[in-house]
């Protein structure tokens, strides 16, 4: 099967344009501090799929990871993240991120962010896999909210920076193995191609190729699969985080209990009422989320229960309130109260830790090309990303892209020219009207099923065969709404992480093989898993 290099067909001659110097897609905290870093000589225009506050940053709980304790150092940190990140991390790029963490916290506050704050200084907290406490936060446990608050209102005080909201991304345009701008659909106005010298990438990730995440529903991969289907290299599509702790209530949304609730002491328990973490790692209930989600999962089966519960009644009643407001407020409305009653949890997909390739100052391997945050694969995370690390990410990273970029674009020539593109789709044979609902809900049911948090070679097999299925008859085709665009690149990611998954013999961090269940640093020691090219997969 042949897919399209591109989702729709286009020709520039009769296309709406759009010139800017610098172009971002997406508007979270790594796209939005990009934009801040740029000069303001230069133009900056920032799309964004939905509202410009609907990101997976904005639904951060946890808060920022940063040595800002006397008690706290650098190495410790450094550390942590290795640890967490079971043998694959780089270690000039954590060292990188750790070491500017401070300052881009200190940014954040001189751009209006209001963090909490005990006896007069940061309060910090401390989570899994911490050594210390240095996580700083905000209105107890609504973090992204209030960060994403002052970074946007600094955003929207730039002159510079335009902000398109109700932007869907469809492709990124390259031309002579160079990107040079988008494909976008705007909500009511069709689509435009935007011409720009430089192009970064913070679209997110793609929690909701799983039936079961703490994703909000703009996180379908577009990014990701547009470079792929770009040529940019992707890697360690195999790495899907599971938050160990969401509130599973059945036929209710999904709502993540911050990996903070078990920071600041809270137990799990199973459903006779038993703790399972300290029979299963010294660190109990802080072991990394990759550790507690297993035991999260084999006490599921072994229970034969749907979920597993964190029990918060050991500790004083006014400090949960007063810490978790947010996730108190969200028990109310299912008659729990947090201070007394065990909350229902299980684990759900949270966090992409593979994704585009970039280097230790964003670029990727597509010229004209940056990217940051989730959609990202820095080589921060490794295996397995240590708990508000991400925030940090996406910041130190931003800035880098935002300044790089800067620096390519000021160095181009600067008339604004439209180049002569085109693209054509041929009809399928069969042009049936398809049910999307339906095939995406399937799609990530078999995800949760043959791609969880355990996998084994006959299943991930099985996996491929179905997924290539629906990729035959649903890639070749051209649709003209988001739904459809989404089904393509969720289709796109689902067997980019299945092939991954299959190559990766072995159990590292996030990945885990019932039929390889050891760590093998002699195969596969610091080796990153490249996704194959567009036209030797699909």
């Amino acid at each position: 099967m042949a897919s399209n290099r591109y989702l729709v067909g286009f020709d520039s001659q009769n296309t709406f344009h759009r010139f800017t110097d610098i172009l971002i897609i997406g508007a979270g905290i790594a796209g939005l501090r990009a934009a801040l870093e740029v000069d303001p000589k230069l133009s900056v225009l920032v799309a964004t799929k939905d509202r410009i506050t609907e990101s997976n940053s904005s639904y951060a709980q946890g808060g920022l990871a940063g040595v800002l304790s006397p008690e706290d150092t650098f190495e410790n940190h450094v550390e942590d993240t290795l640890i967490a990140g079971d043998g694959l991390c780089h270690r000039d790029i954590v060292e990188q991120v750790v070491h500017e963490a401070p300052a881009e916290i200190e940014k954040l506050i001189d751009w209006g962010t209001k963090f909490d704050i005990e006896n007069g200084s940061l309060a910090l907290t401390r989570e899994g896999g911490h050594s210390h406490r240095r996580i700083v936060h905000a209105l107890g446990d609504s973090t992204g909210f209030e960060v994403m608050r002052a970074i946007i209102a600094t955003a929207r005080n730039r002159p510079n920076i335009t902000l398109w909201d109700d932007t869907i991304l469809i492709d990124l345009l390259t031309d002579a193995g160079e990107c040079v701008g988008a494909i976008v659909s705007r909500n009511g106005m069709g689509k435009f191609l935007i011409w720009a010298k430089q192009v970064i990438l913070a679209a997110g990730g793609c929690g909701m190729v799983y039936r079961e995440t703490t994703n909000p529903a703009v996180a379908t991969g577009d990014g990701m699969a547009a470079a792929y289907r770009a040529g940019a290299e992707l890697r360690d599509m195999e790495f899907m985080q599971f938050h160990p702790t969401v509130l599973y209530v059945a036929g209710s949304a999904r709502y993540l209990i911050s990996e903070a609730v078990r920071g600041e002491g809270a137990y799990l328990r199973d459903i006779n009422g038993e703790r399972f973490m300290p029979a299963t790692d010294p660190r109990a209930e802080l072991a990394p989320r990759d550790v507690v989600a297993r035991a999260i999962f084999r006490t599921m089966e072994r229970t034969q229960h749907p979920n597993v519960y964190l029990d918060l009644s050991h500790l004083d009643p006014a400090m949960v309130c007063h810490r978790f407001p947010g996730i108190n407020r969200v028990c109310k409305g299912f008659g729990l109260d947090i201070t007394k009653d065990r909350i229902p949890v299980r684990p759900g997909d949270h966090y992409m830790i593979g994704g585009v390739t970039v280097d230790n100052r964003g670029r990727t391997t597509l010229p004209g090309l940056w990217a940051c945050g989730e959609v990202s694969s820095s080589g921060l995370h490794g295996a397995n990303r240590l708990a508000s690390n991400s925030l940090i990410e996406g910041l130190v990273f931003g800035a880098l892209c935002g300044r790089g970029a800067m620096e390519a674009a000021t160095g181009k020539r600067q008339e604004r020219i439209a180049l002569s593109l085109s693209y054509s789709i041929p009809q399928p044979d069969n042009n049936d009207q398809l049910d999307l609902a339906d095939m995406t809900a399937s799609l990530r049911a078999l995800m949760v099923r043959k791609m969880g948090i355990v996998r084994e070679r006959s299943r991930l097999l099985e996996a491929v065969q179905d997924v290539g299925f629906w990729c035959r008859y649903v890639l070749t085709r051209e649709f003209d709404n988001r739904e459809g665009w989404e089904l393509q690149n969720l289709l796109i990611i689902a067997r980019l992480m299945i092939d991954a998954a299959i190559k990766r013999n072995e159990s590292r961090g996030t990945h885990f093989r019932s039929d390889f269940p050891a760590r093998d640093d002699v195969n596969w020691g610091l080796r990153h898993n490249s996704a194959p090219r567009r036209e030797d997969l699909f």
